[in-house]
């Protein structure tokens, strides 16, 4: 087979790939060379391109605002590239951390380190000090940027890791001066900013730093092989993996989504962004809106959903990212359903299924379809979405340009069409592999091919649609959560002696965290557990229901048996 230049090898067509028919007219079916060189020059060229133009804002929920055009963008993310590599002396490959809600210093790190050749390390600011301490630690960053309103964490992760540098940085930097002063007060009278306890920087001082070594250039050599992230995504070990994904990933997947949207998007275009941009999803989506010079408007905490009411108020929203809990969240809320978005044309959904009844319910309320779209962290994230003028309730919609697909049953052989499969996933977008995990990456890619573990069918005319997850991942608003991980923290425990843990229908989040649990202490209590849980994870990985039980179902080698559990589950609530 031979290579093309976007790197791809060894392509099969599933059959005829009948999924082309449905692309618009004038749409490639494979990816032509790519446009940019690396990441970083994407970020350039549409910074040029668009310079005068609003690139970001961040919107808080009193309405208070902050921007920055394309211009300043570029210049800013300059000022932190000569940073990284001139007063830091990192190298290209070096990684570096933020662990930071959406806010206007996260473009600019994420451009500014894209553009240094430095990787990626996304971390949800939400994170105890035990999933901080694995990210960084398995990592290897050296610097660490950190929300203030978190920096009382610090002091228990820094020293077990290889940090050299932190930087803090507030929500309300960049915002205009008296703006910022009126931030910034209101959280010293609300006491939202602890004492940071380690030594430390401010994100702007940073920037100034940078600022005097711009004389020296910021063309670094990098190239699109070279590693652009490590995004973190748990595991069936229980143990987050990182995610290789390189520049050549970031700007295929960014083609392969502009080729989707292009003649759909209106001349002045405004995202609404309330998914955080650590999350892969929104990551992705705000490349492809930087590229063609969008305003992209930054919630920092999208919950309650009252909290975009400002931002859609203020702004003339026409493209919006979510997931199926914040499509639904906003339905609820009368100020959106009697002013809604007039002129939203584009809203994708994803990081889990979108519920037919709220798509339906959207599209009577807004005027336009949700367009679900499938992804993962490790491919970039996407590999199908429904395109707008041929959408499909239910289905995740078609593969992309240059994305190839198999259905195959356990023993690798492709199923008849209709019937269902393991999906695997072949392209520019597929990950290099996990960082520092062989053993995971040959048991996730054969010969090029992910295999998801989601069990997916695919209709005559292309459509892939996901039957049900071959993995145990749970997932709760659009977060992934793995069974080991949680079972692994309740087994921490000393009164308690095992627990399976399985995911349940929730109504509010999609699916949520029920561990069944077996006591050697008769007088734990769920509060007990739950607070235990608290200490060691993220708040919705914490179990929303606890069954005890005498003994476990397992298998004859001592593992619990979830699809049991699950069953079980089902059953409660009337489904199977």
């Amino acid at each position: 087979m031979t290579e093309n230049s976007n790197g791809q090898t060894g392509f099969e067509p599933y059959d005829e790939r009948p999924w082309l028919v449905h692309y618009d007219e004038g749409r490639e079916a494979d990816l032509s060379e790519l446009p940019y060189k690396s990441f970083g020059e994407m970020v350039r060229k549409a910074s040029r391109e668009f310079a005068d133009k609003p690139a970001f804002t961040t919107c808080l929920p009193t309405g208070t605002t902050g921007t920055l055009t394309f211009a300043e963008i570029d210049k800013l993310s300059d000022q932190f590239a000569a940073y990284l590599r001139h007063e830091l002396k990192l190298e290209k490959g070096d990684r570096v951390a933020i662990q930071s809600p959406n806010c206007l210093a996260y473009p600019i790190f994420l451009f500014g380190a894209a553009k240094a050749g430095c990787v990626i390390v996304n971390i949800n600011p939400l994170y105890t000090v035990p999933e901080i301490d694995h990210t960084l630690q398995d990592s290897g960053a050296r610097l660490l940027v950190m929300i203030d309103m978190f920096a009382d964490k610090l002091k228990s992760v820094v020293p077990k890791s290889k940090v050299e540098k932190v930087l803090l940085t507030s929500v309300a930097d960049f915002f205009p001066p008296l703006r910022k002063l009126l931030v910034k007060t209101v959280q010293k009278l609300k006491k939202m900013v602890p004492k940071c306890e380690v030594p430390a920087e401010s994100f702007t001082s940073a920037l100034q730093q940078g600022a005097k070594h711009l004389g020296k250039g910021v063309e670094f050599d990098v190239e699109l092989d070279d590693l652009f992230a490590l995004q973190y995504t748990g595991g069936t070990t229980g143990r987050s993996k990182g995610a290789m994904l390189t520049h050549r990933n970031m700007v295929a997947n960014g083609e392969q989504s502009y080729q989707g949207i292009k003649d759909h998007l209106p001349k002045e275009n405004t995202a609404l962004t309330a998914l955080p941009m650590y999350h892969i999803f929104a990551l992705g989506v705000s490349g492809v809106f930087y590229r063609v010079g969008g305003h992209n408007v930054l919630i920092p905490s999208p919950r309650p959903p009252v909290n975009l009411k400002p931002a859609f108020e203020k702004y003339d929203i026409t493209f919006f990212s979510g997931v199926n809990t914040l499509f639904a969240g906003l339905l609820n809320e009368e100020w959106f359903r009697n002013n809604p978005p007039k002129n939203l044309s584009i809203t994708i959904g994803g990081g889990t299924a979108v519920q037919v009844p709220v798509a339906e319910r959207w599209e009577k309320v807004v005027g336009y379809p949700i367009l679900q779209a499938y992804g993962l962290t490790e491919t970039s994230p996407g590999v199908t979405a429904n395109p707008r003028h041929a959408n499909r309730l239910g289905s995740i919609g078609i593969p992309n340009p240059s994305t190839y697909i198999r259905i195959v049953d356990d023993d690798g052989n492709p199923t008849p069409l209709g019937e269902p499969g393991e999906l695997l996933v072949k392209g520019p977008q597929v990950m290099k592999g996990y960082w520092n995990r062989p053993d995971a990456t040959e048991e996730a890619m054969t010969d090029g091919w992910f295999h998801t573990g989601d069990v997916a069918r695919m209709d005559e005319d292309g459509y892939l649609y996901i039957v049900d997850r071959k993995k145990d991942m749970v997932i709760v608003s659009g977060f992934n959560v793995y069974p080991n991980e949680v079972e692994e923290v309740i087994a921490m425990h000393p009164g308690l002696a095992s627990a399976g843990v399985v995911g349940v229908p929730d109504e509010k989040t999609g699916e949520a965290v029920r561990a069944y649990v077996v006591r050697n202490d008769a007088s734990v209590t769920e509060e007990q557990i739950r607070e235990h849980c608290k200490e060691h994870l993220t708040n919705y990985k914490v179990p929303k229901q606890i069954v005890f039980r005498d003994e476990l179902p397992m298998t004859p080698v001592g593992k619990v048996l979830r699809k049991d559990l699950r069953a079980e589950a089902m059953k409660e609530v009337g489904e199977s």
